[in-house]
């Protein structure tokens, strides 16, 4: 099962999102496109980390740029490298409480710290072309084995075909390599190795919840490739599942073989009306 999700994992993080309707896309926060951010920055887990201790969780539109910018809450030297910061995050995590996306990572990310790397990781995945198509040759990787960067930059290039030269390759596979391994999915320097993510109760939901934007609903949600990111086993994920109901990040209902997941803390019944009027037009 993993080896067919591994094989299905650009199909299932790149054609479900694009086939999703345009307003329905935006609205969750996607982001399709030729170019990532990521042939210039890591997923800035760090400065994500920084402007979220200094932006209160009910922030209005606006807000983050304010911190970044005028506040300089990140430390930068110049105007144009605050702008530049800002610029960035804002392509990975979209800094905007309208997209639901970005509020539920705010959402889950004050209440569990354990998840917040790989919370980063799942929305910059919903919002940089080329980090999904990194995501292939990292779970490609048995865990405890030497990650090559040579079949990340092979999946890179088909995906890019000759939108990018060299250099920029090169440096989009250094960057994405640092960002799996900011979010835990690698360890090492200069030489890479495959380890295990701890998930938790916050992760999964989040894992879950994107998973359903792009169409994935009851068992199938457990083996999207989502999912996949929280490297735990079926058995594992329904406890994680279950954690998250305590929690109340999500419902869960199980009876037999029908499972239904739902998030009503995380998505408003205005959101879910309107998604279910745009995706049936």
């Amino acid at each position: 099962m993993i080896v067919a999700m591994v094989l299905s994992l650009d199909a299932s993080l790149e054609t479900r999102i694009t086939r999703l309707p345009t307003r329905v896309a935006a609205l969750w926060g996607f982001r399709t496109g030729q170019r990532g951010t990521h042939t210039s920055r890591t997923i800035m887990l760090d400065e994500l980390t920084q402007l979220l201790e200094v932006v209160p969780s009910d922030a209005r539109r606006g807000d983050c740029a304010e911190a970044v910018v005028a506040g300089n809450c990140l430390g930068k030297r110049t105007a144009a490298t605050r702008k530049a910061s800002y610029q960035r995050l804002a392509e990975l995590y979209g800094l905007d409480p309208q997209l639901i996306l970005f509020r539920a990572l705010r959402h889950l990310w004050e209440r569990d710290e354990d998840a917040r790397p790989v919370l980063a990781l799942l929305l910059a995945l919903a919002r940089d072309p080329l980090l999904r198509a990194s995501a292939a040759s990292v779970f490609a990787t048995p865990i405890g084995h030497e990650f090559s960067r040579q079949g990340m930059k092979d999946d890179l290039a088909a995906a890019v075909e000759d939108r990018l030269n060299p250099a920029t390759l090169d440096t989009a596979v250094r960057n994405a390599s640092s960002s799996w391994t900011q979010s835990g999915h690698l360890q090492g320097r200069s030489r890479k190795a495959r380890q295990r993510v701890r998930a938790t109760p916050a992760a999964a939901a989040y894992a879950l919840l994107i998973g359903s934007a792009v169409g994935y609903g009851g068992h199938a949600l457990l083996d999207s490739p989502w999912a996949l990111v929280l490297d735990a086993q079926i058995n594992e994920l329904i406890e994680l599942v279950v954690s998250a109901r305590l929690f109340g990040f999500l419902e869960f209902k199980h009876v037999g073989k029908i499972m239904d997941i739902s998030f009503p803390a995380l998505v408003t019944d205005k959101e879910r009306e309107f998604i279910r009027r745009e995706s049936h037009r």
